[in-house]
């Protein structure tokens, strides 16, 4: 009877010691927790208004940027995609949080004006010339404004945004150092995005001026070619500016300079870097985050 009391004693003994150790895991100090997961980031206003330019949409890097921010920020990013020209209208009343844009003379106002506070250079990529594949002008290879300027001597169908975007600053900016002022009716305005301005150039087979990272996400909807590029006066350089809240006190100014801060982060400007190359086999935009700024 002794013995039988003792081993029932040490059955109880072990049970207990099993549960302190938990089910078959030898060496556990204590019972099985698992880990939580991480919580979102929930900012206090997590609407956040961007104004950008149409490139940055039409080329697609939008898709990309856009939720990776909100995924890691918890913001919901409503953007509206418009000429430089009107996405810096639309901060300068006070109805965008952030704007990125790619028209320096333009920016530079802005700031004068007292509409921003901080300007950011985010990337670059370039402007091209395009044209029939025909080439019809034989411009091609030409430096930029030689190809300007043999194109209004021979007149050719040239179709321009016309809507005071970066891409018409640039262009008009161009015309001038060539001593040229374009007249109709072979110069057309279009008052259009990009997008759809490359489609009239193709539908008119004209020649047209466009950021190459549109034009490459487009080609295989246009009967338009590639004929000048590289020029330095063909760069287009983008920035990333908050809007001022000293002037506009109702602005998300914590949302803009997190959008702000996340493009010019190392992660964000590798993304930028990368985007393009698997679908086009060649890099769209060229990350310049703490380079020194060509443009002041």
């Amino acid at each position: 009877m002794k013995l039988l009391i003792s081993l029932v004693g040490c059955a109880v003994l072990l049970a207990g010691c099993g549960g302190a150790l938990g089910p078959g895991v030898a060496g556990q100090t204590g019972p099985s927790v698992s880990p939580k997961p991480a919580a979102s980031p929930s900012p206090s206003r997590p609407e956040l208004l961007v104004a950008t330019t149409t490139s940055t949409q039409d080329s697609g890097l939008l898709d990309v940027l856009i939720p990776d921010f909100e995924k890691k920020t918890g913001y919901k990013v409503k953007t509206s995609a418009v000429g430089t020209g009107a996405a810096l209208a639309i901060g300068a009343r006070g109805d965008a949080d952030v704007v990125l844009v790619h028209a320096p003379s333009l920016e530079l106002d802005f700031m004068k004006q007292g509409n921003g506070d901080r300007r950011l250079f985010v990337m670059h990529n370039d402007f091209i010339v395009v044209g029939p594949p025909s080439d019809p002008v034989k411009i091609k290879g030409k430096p930029v404004l030689d190809a300007l300027k043999a194109l209004a001597a021979a007149q050719a169908p040239f179709i321009s945004r016309g809507d005071n975007s970066g891409t018409d600053v640039l262009e008009k900016s161009l015309w001038k150092q060539a001593g040229i002022t374009p007249v109709k009716p072979w110069y057309v305005e279009a008052a259009t995005g990009m997008g759809q301005t490359l489609q009239i150039a193709s539908e008119k087979n004209a020649y047209t001026i466009t950021d190459r990272s549109t034009y490459l996400s487009q080609k295989s909807h246009l009967q338009l070619d590639i004929v000048n590029g590289g020029d330095p006066p063909l760069l287009n350089y983008y920035h990333v500016i908050t809007v001022s809240p000293t002037k506009f006190p109702k602005v998300n100014f914590a949302g803009a300079n997190a959008f702000a801060d996340y493009l010019v982060s190392p992660e964000t400007q590798k993304l930028i870097a990368s985007f393009g190359i698997d679908k086009f086999g060649q890099q769209l935009f060229f990350p310049d985050a703490g380079k020194s700024d060509p443009t002041g």
